[in-house]
Formats: C-alpha cells, structure tokens, sequence
C-alpha cells in the first residue's frame, strides 16, 4: 500500500520527533500549555498557533501570540497557556529573530497561482528556513516533490493533499510532515488556506561572493563582488 502524501502530527504528542529519512536530523517538538526545553544544540524555528506564549532565551524574554514565530540559536524556554510547533537543526547556529503575526498573502509567486513570503531566511546560503504559503480558493496544485522535509502548521483555511496513497484533509490548527522525495499537492475550494513551512536547507540566499554588502561596495565604477578572486 503506498503511504499518504504526509503524516499528521496531534498536538498530544509528548517528547521530541525526530523526523525519520531526513538527512538533517530535523526534530519536531508540540507544545499544548506545557513548560517545553529546548536543548543548547542548534538552532529553532517556532510558530505560536495559540497565544500567549513566554520564550525565554539569552536574548531576553518576549510574549508571543498567534500567528507569531521565531528562531533561536542554543537553549530556550516556553511556557504559558497557548501552544505551538518547534523545529530543531542540530548543529546549526541561526540569527536570533522574532516576527508576525503573519500576513495574509504571500510576497512572492509560487507554482498554480500560489504566493510565498520567505518569514525567516538563511543568514548564509544553505541554512534552513520558515515560509509562509498562501494557497487561493479553488487551488488545483501540480503534483511536485521536494528534495528535503517540509514541517508545517495550518494557520488559517481548509483544503486537502493529495499523492499516490490518498487525499488528507487539512484544516486550521492542524501539524503536518511531508518526508523527502513525497509526491503531493495541495487542493483548496471555497477558501484560502495558510500554511507555515519550515525546510531545514535552502540553495539561495547570501554567500560570500553575493550579498547586499559587497555587491553595493563599487571599486573604480565595478562591483566589489566582481572582484572577488
């Protein structure tokens, strides 16, 4: 029997996740009004579905409500009566940043009519990322695969996914994993649906030969990025 296009996660679920046939040893934590750890190894993207929530951190502490996110390198803490989802890449050490809550649409054109905004990208290319998907009423997605796992959070909407082993139905509040090389795709009808993806690598974003500051730093009239041995 062919497996669904992804796992459902319940929010009752106890204890760190590690995500099976996932080469970045992604781990997923669900927090539901609990105090919640997170360990000084690597780095975390979280997304609050319910508020408040208190992150406590070196960079100090901060209230979170709905629709918020963050990413945090090293130890932190969570506590309060709201609830949400935490992604940890080991070995990997991130900006500190808080945002939202999220917009309504995305900022970016994705497949099918389909917008994207980039909610927190890699500081160099290569390190993870959160987006924030926004799929339209009466969405009719290509079936598509990605090279990495997608973690990810309904925030607002219904629809359903669909690949080789069935359709799931997806509605607000709901955590979902897609494991690598997954054909799927997304359905809407009468209703736009949000999701928050997180993928744990990415092949754009800055690099030492390319990035705001020395491609704008110009040297006899030419690019320093240009210069670049």
């Amino acid at each position: 029997m062919m497996r669904l296009p992804l796992v459902s996660v319940s929010w009752t679920h106890s204890g760190p996740l590690v995500i099976p046939e996932d080469a970045f040893t992604t781990t997923l934590r669900v927090w539901d009004g609990e105090e919640t750890a997170l360990p000084q190894d690597g780095s975390h993207y979280g997304v609050v579905e319910r508020g408040p929530v208190l992150l406590r951190c070196a960079s100090g502490e901060f209230t979170l409500s709905a629709g918020m996110y963050f990413a945090v390198p090293g130890p932190a803490h969570l506590s309060g009566p709201g609830r949400g989802i935490v992604v940890t890449r080991p070995g990997y050490r991130c900006l500190f940043s808080i945002g939202g809550p999220c917009e309504e649409k995305g900022r970016l054109r994705y497949v099918d009519g389909c917008t994207d905004t980039l909610l927190l990208g890699p500081a160099k290319v290569g390190g993870p990322c959160l987006n924030l998907l926004h799929l339209p009423p009466r969405t009719d997605q290509i079936r598509h695969t990605h090279s990495s796992v997608r973690v990810g959070l309904i925030i607002s909407g219904h629809g359903r996914c669909v690949g080789p082993g069935g359709a799931v139905p997806l509605e607000p509040g709901q955590i979902f994993i897609i494991p690598p090389h997954t054909e799927h795709s997304f359905f809407t009808e009468d209703e736009a649906l949000r999701v928050i993806a997180y993928h744990p690598d990415t092949d754009t974003g800055p690099s030492d030969g390319d990035h705001p500051m020395i491609n704008r730093t110009v040297v006899g009239g030419v690019s320093a990025a240009r210069l670049q041995s």
